[in-house]
C-alpha cells in the first residue's frame, strides 16, 4: 500500500493507483475538479497517466456553480 496526503487527510492506496483512481475512490469523477499535486497542478487529460508516488500531497478542488 502507497499512503497519499488529500486535503490534509492520509489515504491508503494500491500501488500504481493513478490520479484518476483516486478521484473514483473519493467518488469525484465526473465533477468539476482541479487537482494539484506537490505543488504541481495535474491536467485533467493527464489523470489516467498520472501514477501517485507513495508520500504524495494532493490538494483537490471542488467548483461550486451558482449565482
Amino acid at each position: 500500500m502507497i499512503k497519499v496526503t488529500v486535503n490534509s487527510q492520509v489515504h491508503a492506496l494500491a500501488p500504481g493507483s493513478t490520479v484518476d483512481s483516486l478521484l473514483a475512490h473519493l467518488k469525484l469523477q465526473g465533477k468539476r475538479i482541479a487537482v494539484e499535486m506537490n505543488g504541481e497542478i495535474v491536467p485533467k487529460g493527464r489523470h489516467t497517466s498520472t501514477e501517485l508516488p507513495d508520500g504524495a500531497v494532493l490538494e483537490i478542488v471542488v467548483a461550486v456553480g451558482g449565482g
